[in-house]
């Protein structure tokens, strides 16, 4: 396959009859240019170059081969260019809503870049984890948990998968012991995003092996980030999801609990971007999604 460094190499050599010189124009070494018009030549099938100690010189090959060369770049050129200029084309606002501690500890992490990419685009990001209405507050791109995410009326991409562990400290568990299956959890505090009395209930999945277990807290929150204040300081064996959990583990301040076990929540295992058809028509909505999904 010929690259692009191959075909610049081979037109600049042509140009200055040097190799020093075109790789010093290139900004490259002498035998990167010569290794790059090799290749050409074995791509090609044929000598572009009659080679002696003191000039390069082009074949009768090398001399038709030129001009088509030349095109060539100039058409990659024009295309780079043609893109950047669909870049510029890429502005207004985009009013983005996501749960919360999704939005906190992954989306606006990557929204700056977006914006780096994109100097003409605006984001207006809400962070709620309750579920916002796309039409009468005006959002274009509504990320919310797959479980939520049915609505036939909106145009559904996934954009992040996300993982689901249960979570402890280490030195919590080194007093009250570590369980070794389910139905040990029931005797041991835990913590978790609790919203209804059907969150008391963790269901938890190793292969062919499926288990449900009524498990009881003293602490009832309706923020993963407090849960996850609450486990690090001991209170209990807690379900969170993987991006919050991640610098803990690394850092040793948690450690995973029943590592064999998945656990499966209501919320599902990604965050989905909900988008009205009308507002996937528009170029900024569409490359935010492209940005988002490659990102995951």
């Amino acid at each position: 396959m010929i690259s692009t460094d191959m075909l610049a190499a081979f037109v600049k050599v042509a140009e200055t009859y040097s190799v020093s010189r075109s790789a010093q124009s290139l900004g490259v070494g002498k035998s990167v240019v010569s290794k790059r018009v090799a290749q050409l030549e074995e791509v090609v099938g044929t000598t572009l170059f009659s080679r002696s100690t003191r000039r390069v010189a082009l074949t009768p090959a090398g001399e038709t081969y030129l001009e088509h060369a030349r095109r060539a770049l100039a058409e990659m050129a024009a295309g780079e260019e043609r893109l950047r200029a669909l870049r510029s084309d890429l502005n207004g606002r985009i009013r983005v809503t996501a749960p919360v501690s999704w939005g906190q500890r992954v989306l606006s992490r990557r929204l700056p870049e977006f914006l780096r990419l994109h100097p003409g685009i605006e984001i207006e990001l809400m962070l709620a984890d309750r579920v916002m209405d796309v039409a009468y507050e005006r959002i274009d791109v509504a990320l919310r948990w797959s479980a939520t995410a049915a609505q036939p009326d909106l145009n559904v991409t996934p954009v992040a998968v996300v993982s689901w562990m249960l979570a402890a400290s280490p030195a919590w568990l080194a007093m009250v012991g570590e369980p070794k299956e389910p139905a040990d959890l029931p005797a041991l505090p835990c913590l978790f995003y609790w919203r209804e009395p059907s969150d008391d209930w963790w269901t938890l999945v190793d292969g062919p092996r499926r288990q449900r277990v009524h498990v009881r807290s003293r602490y009832h929150v309706d923020n993963p980030e407090a849960v996850l204040d609450a486990c690090l300081q001991g209170l209990g064996v807690a379900l969170l999801p993987d991006y919050l959990c991640a610098d803990a583990l690394v850092e040793g301040r948690l450690v995973r609990v029943l590592p064999g076990w998945t656990p499966q929540t209501r919320f599902g295992n990604q965050i989905t971007a909900l988008v009205p058809p009308e507002r996937l028509r528009l170029p900024r909505n569409r490359e935010l999604l492209r940005f988002l999904t490659e990102r995951a």
